[in-house]
């Protein structure tokens, strides 16, 4: 049986002194997280099992991801780092991964050009290219009869939709087809956000996590909602994910690594310890 994976996430953006992580609440409202090496050397040390580290501002911004706040964790953190955030071309793909990353997370790129994907594939692996999708409920169903309908825990329906620019720009694309096609093109991983949920711990969106986790068969890392460790516990067992990415209840000390994989252990969970 393949372990659970355990992943805090740095969002980070940047500052005059080169990169801060930040958390808020929908990617708006950010306040002040720490430094991301330091954090990063703290998780290393707690036994996470990945970090991923996201440049939320990059693609809003027009700009290039942080190379030199990248190489400085990786030169602190031993487990896999995925980096994300303005990543577009295959050639920011091999300085990021020059600078010590092991995977790259592409979003609003793959959106705009979905062939970026398989490109990046072919050429770095499957393994190395992690599709970001952050989505939000969508109600409305008469003029959408096309896309993936899902019944929410209130027994209410609803489709969800992919937004790009750190959730500022709405597409019209249907996140489970979006997914399928993007496992098609090559991506072996999927970090599914719900924008709906992103900052607010009320728990992790599980009717889309598990519509994923069940309709794909590359990892989905379930991100957005994390309040508590039993989330973490709901994400792995309603919504059938692989990993879960965590922030805030990291960052701000309410729990630590090794806090949340003893819960999930005596959980049942199948979890690296």
């Amino acid at each position: 049986m393949l372990t659970k994976r355990i992943i805090p996430c740095l969002d980070v953006t940047l500052d005059k002194e080169g990169g801060c992580v930040v958390k808020g609440i929908e990617f708006v409202n950010l306040r002040d997280a720490g430094d991301p090496v330091e954090l990063a050397k703290k998780y290393n040390e707690q036994g996470a099992d990945e970090l991923v580290f996201l440049d939320i501002t990059a693609s809003h911004e027009r700009r290039g991801t942080m190379i030199d706040v990248i190489e400085r964790t990786a030169d602190e953190v031993f487990i896999p780092l995925t980096v994300g955030g303005g990543i577009s071309t295959t050639e920011a793909i091999r300085n990021i991964l020059r600078a010590g990353a092991d995977k790259v997370s592409i979003n609003t790129a793959a959106v705009k050009n979905p062939g970026f994907v398989k490109e990046s594939s072919e050429i770095f692996g499957s393994q190395c290219i992690v599709t970001a999708i952050d989505c939000r409920r969508n109600t409305n169903l008469k003029d959408n009869k096309d896309k993936t309908i899902i019944e929410l825990e209130d027994g209410t329906e609803a489709w969800y939709e992919v937004v790009i620019y750190g959730g500022r720009t709405s597409t019209g694309l249907d996140t489970v087809q979006w997914a399928e096609k993007v496992e098609k093109l090559g991506s072996g991983e999927i970090l599914l956000t719900s924008m709906d949920r992103d900052g607010t711990k009320d728990g992790y969106d599980l009717p889309i996590t598990r519509t994923l986790s069940e309709t794909l068969d590359v990892p989905i890392i379930a991100s957005g909602g994390a309040g508590n460790i039993g989330h973490m516990h709901d994400a792995f067992t309603k919504g059938k994910a692989d990993a879960a990415l965590a922030a805030s209840i990291f960052h701000f000390g309410e729990y630590t690594i090794g806090e949340a994989k003893e819960y999930l252990r005596e959980k049942g969970v199948a979890i690296r310890v």
